[in-house]
């Protein structure tokens, strides 16, 4: 199966030449990524990746970023963190259609990572809760590499910043 996963990058300073970190990236295995850099220092990869598994899609994509470009420091893997208009898209509906479920469901609709102006949300959070209720068409390869993409951001910023129960216990 075919699946679509976006992996963003912060660059070592000594990476910048964009000609040869896509001929790196290209010799390890991503030629299946469309390669942005919008900021300097950043790096985007948009994997379009055949494996058995989503997980498998982007832990192995994973490893041929560290392979081609082992300073560069994952910031966030995607589709994860997204805003109900972005859910809206992914299951076929309004945003006030999306909001107003939201709304008459406070209670039972996933808690948001952020609440404020823009609230945003895991999307495998929110594709599982509507998957439950039934009547929407999740596409269970979205949801398989949402469920990838949180699992990746959750370890990566519990390696980033550890507990003090887990310095503790070290």
């Amino acid at each position: 199966m075919e699946y679509i996963f976006t992996l963003k990058y912060q660059l070592a300073d000594h990476d910048s030449d964009l000609d040869a970190l896509v001929e790196r990236l290209g010799a390890a295995g991503c030629d299946d990524a469309l390669v942005g850099v919008g900021q300097p220092g950043r790096l985007a990869l948009e994997f379009s990746r055949e494996a058995d598994s989503a997980e498998e899609a982007v832990r192995t994509a994973l490893a041929d970023v560290k392979n081609a470009v082992p300073s560069a420091r994952l910031i966030e893997a995607s589709p994860d963190l997204v805003g109900l208009t972005d859910v809206a898209d992914i299951v076929g509906v309004s945003r006030q259609a999306m909001r107003k479920l939201m709304v008459a469901h406070r209670g039972a609709f996933p808690i948001p990572v952020h609440e404020g102006s823009a609230s945003i949300w895991h999307l495998a959070e929110v594709l599982n809760w509507l998957k439950a209720r039934g009547g929407y068409q999740i596409d269970t390869g979205i949801l398989e590499v949402a469920r990838v993409a949180l699992e990746v951001n959750i370890t990566k910023e519990a390696i980033r910043h550890p507990t003090m129960i887990t310095r503790r216990s070290g």
